[in-house]
């Protein structure tokens, strides 16, 4: 199950890279080469949460196996390809199969294994969702330069397949219940669909309109909230809910829920913000950014056994405060960044923000379920999942909003500094004219002002990522803060000799 779960996380960033090269595959505009990260996102929202009401209904195997099989045949067709229509579908599907698998692995690690070994479960699942959108940007990058960029999703198969047969063989620990097919909330599911895809669909694309100043956005802002408001009430007072909230009346697990909003921030942003640095600043290529994002890839994986052991001994609070405090010093590293980092330069940033963010959301996760009755692990599960990708796309949007802000800000004051009362401006103007001149170039004093130009929108870009940083340092200090909100949670067993299980 984990391995279909490393798919479908894996699949939301490892086109991060290789967008142009899709864009020119499948001849889409600029504009909508988003909307193959964004479509997948979409899909998948809306399906976690139902996970845990399908999966009571069939059963856990017979439905994983589905949504396995469904996404591997989606996968197939999205490397097929041609147009950009096409793929959004398929993409589409990929999404609904992958938001299927991915919090019944979770769920199903919280239930099979005994209490002394449920900790370590926990970190092979917290590995899987913090790992994989790390190092999708890297193998992307390289498979897209070695075999092109259809590769990545024809990836997907051969495990997909390998997925698919030690499921059928191994997956046998629950069964279905029929009668949840009779009196499914249809009204429910609908309000929950418009919610969902109205929120996301404002945090996706609300920074490129202007936010509330564009029409559409200001009314699927208030169709998201009516519709919110709605399914929640819908959901407290219908006999058979589609989506259990009761979750939320344990403490624990709602404190343990904004952890996880809070660390989907801090994953998916820093994901997303170091390859567009590297990309737009540094003008680095797929493979390059794909090896300079190994680092955090690689901490996270050896992290994960020392992580385990941690979590295990010490107090869940005292693991989040440690995890998000690394996350933040780490972040806080790129309150310096300059127009010339690279790899050493972002090292102990992403070495800092792996080891915490593993630490981190294994603690959060823990903490969320450590006082959850089994009967509501299902959901609680769906809830955690939704909620960290909610936290992810929230994240996103605030750091597009900020970097195009600050841009603009940046740049405004650079520009009213370089008035001509300025002498050390007047002399970078005379040597860089002089360089036109020595260059040979037809109008000096117009490519002196274009050069000059383009130097203060990258060093304007540049104090904006600055900003991104201290936006994202600022969220782990306040996760560190709620962390001490929380209960402490009942001690983790210890495993008896002889390794005792069921």
């Amino acid at each position: 199950m984990v391995i279909g779960q490393f798919m479908a996380v894996l699949d939301v960033q490892i086109v991060a890279s290789s967008l142009s090269q899709i864009q020119a595959g499948v001849g889409a505009s600029s504009d909508e080469i988003s909307w193959v990260q964004t479509i997948y996102l979409l899909a998948e929202v809306v399906m976690i949460p139902l996970t845990a009401y399908f999966s009571k209904m069939w059963g856990t195997r017979p439905f994983f196996m589905a949504a396995v099989a469904t996404f591997i045949v989606a996968s197939i067709l999205t490397g097929l390809s041609t147009t950009f229509e096409m793929m959004i579908v398929t993409r589409a599907l990929q999404g609904l199969a992958g938001g299927a698998m991915i919090p019944q692995v979770f769920a199903s690690a919280m239930t099979v294994f005994p209490p002394e070994r449920r900790v370590t479960a926990n970190v092979v699942v917290g590995l899987i969702v913090t790992l994989a959108p790390t190092v999708g940007p890297t193998i992307g990058g390289h498979l897209t330069e070695a075999l092109g960029w259809r590769w990545l999703f024809y990836i997907n198969v051969i495990p997909g397949l390998l997925s698919l047969f030690l499921v059928s063989r191994y997956v046998n620990f629950d069964k279905g219940d029929p009668s949840l097919s009779k009196g499914i909330d249809w009204i429910g599911l609908a309000l929950m669909a418009v919610f969902l895809l109205s929120m996301q669909y404002v945090l996706e694309e609300g920074a490129g309109d202007g936010w509330l100043k564009e029409g559409k956005i200001l009314w699927l802002s208030v169709l998201a909230l009516l519709a919110g408001v709605a399914f929640a009430w819908r959901q407290l007072t219908y006999r058979q809910p589609i989506v259990s909230l009761a979750p939320f009346t344990d403490r624990n697990f709602a404190l343990g829920t904004v952890m996880n909003f809070v660390s989907g921030m801090s994953l998916y942003s820093g994901t997303f913000v170091l390859p567009l640095y590297l990309a737009q600043v540094r003008g680095f290529s797929p493979a390059q950014v794909g090896t300079t994002m190994l680092v955090s890839g690689l901490t996270m994986f050896l992290a994960a056994p020392i992580a385990g052991r941690l979590i295990r001994t010490m107090d869940l609070r005292i693991g989040l405060v440690v995890g998000f405090s690394l996350v933040g010093i780490g972040l806080g590293q790129g309150l310096h960044v300059g127009a010339d980092w690279g790899f050493n330069e972002f090292l102990v940033l992403q070495v800092c923000r792996g080891l915490g963010a593993m630490i981190g959301m294994i603690a959060a996760s823990q903490m969320s379920i450590s006082t959850l009755p089994l009967s509501m692990m299902k959901d609680g599960s769906g809830l955690l999942n939704l909620i960290r990708n909610v936290g992810g796309a929230v994240g996103l949007a605030m750091v597009t909003t900020i970097l195009a802000h600050q841009s603009a800000v940046h740049l405004g004051e650079l520009s009213a500094s370089l008035n001509s009362s300025s002498l050390e401006a007047q002399g970078m103007m005379t040597q860089l004219s002089g360089m036109m001149q020595a260059s040979g170039a037809l109008d000096p004093d117009g490519g002196m002002r274009k050069l000059m130009g383009m130097m203060l929108r990258r060093q304007a870009l540049v104090m904006a990522f600055a900003d991104v940083f201290m936006f994202l340092t600022a969220g782990c200090a306040v996760a560190v803060g709620l962390a001490l909100l929380a209960r402490p949670a009942p001690a983790v067993p210890v495993q008896p000799p002889g390794g005792g299980g069921h």
